[in-house]
């Protein structure tokens, strides 16, 4: 028998019977559990719940919800349900360092990231010849001063009409207005050069390198309009010595950028990661 997957995520108070009255749902509609997490966030006072489960031949995303409507209704639960199988659909943006996105295009071709890249936007031709060689639209939207409400207005429409889920910034050199990282809220995933909140800036490897630290890293977060300090979902460190010079470091770091990403947007996709005011609950396999 042919089956369908699914996965399921709330957020709500800390009710009793949250997680029976879920369960009960999914079992009554044939479904079958296969991973369950939860977290109570006691600062807040609210629970997360991430639950993965398959369903018969021919059940919907939007079926489940309805049957859980009145259960939602009656415990105040904030919920969704996707279908696990379908790719979301992202849109990557990079500006002229290629790393971060080349290793998200490599790990979508290879499975490792279940995702369909609707299109590349860039503020520079560089990377058009990526996005030929993917078969992945490429949109170029070069941003001045002057351009830069205009190019952000297409951006807002390119992800209307693709109806990507995520946009990726991989190494997009641009700040995003006030008003964009509003209307992308929690839609929009960033990559740092830093181990958050040190050495923030220009030129962060050559810091490190002048203050001689023994560890450098990079920080994934949401975008938001306080600049590199969105709620974080993913970092990772590499230690470094005083025998590697500021170019080893720049290497280093762009292998830890890569891998920091991809994690930050396999978690989001996979719909493991919830905001907590200005955290995240990541829930890991």
């Amino acid at each position: 028998m042919s089956e369908t997957s699914f996965i399921l995520t709330l957020t709500s108070a800390p009710l009793p019977g949250i997680i029976a009255a879920v369960s009960t749902a999914i079992a009554d509609l044939g479904g079958n559990i296969h991973e369950t997490h939860q977290h109570w966030d006691r600062p807040t006072d609210r629970f997360f719940l991430r639950v993965a489960f398959f369903g018969p031949e021919g059940l919907t995303a939007t079926a489940v919800e309805q049957a859980l409507a009145p259960t939602a209704e009656k415990l105040g639960l904030d919920l969704k349900v996707v279908d696990a199988a379908r790719p979301p659909k992202v849109i990557a943006m990079v500006s002229k360092f290629d790393h971060a996105l080349l290793h998200l295009l490599y790990q979508i071709r290879v499975g490792w990231l279940h995702a369909e890249v609707a299109a590349l936007v860039s503020n520079h031709e560089d990377a058009r010849r990526f996005a030929d060689h993917e078969g992945i639209r490429f949109v170029h939207l070069p941003v001045t001063p002057e351009t830069k409400p205009q190019q952000e207005a297409a951006l807002l429409a390119l992800v209307d009409e693709t109806g990507a889920e995520l946009v990726i910034l991989a190494r997009y050199m641009q700040i995003l207005s006030d008003d964009l990282t509003r209307k992308l809220s929690g839609r929009a995933i960033n990559i740092h050069h830093s181990f958050l909140p040190a050495f923030k800036g220009a030129n962060p490897y050559k810091q490190a390198y002048q203050r001689g630290v023994k560890l450098i890293g990079a920080t994934s977060h949401y975008v938001t309009s306080d600049l590199d300090e969105g709620p974080i979902i993913e970092q990772d460190v590499a230690r470094v010595s005083h025998a590697d010079t500021a170019e080893d470091l720049v290497a280093i770091g762009r292998d830890t950028e890569s891998r920091v990403l991809a994690r930050a947007v396999k978690s989001h996709l996979e719909r493991r990661v919830l905001l907590c005011s200005t955290r995240t609950v990541v829930f890991g396999k």
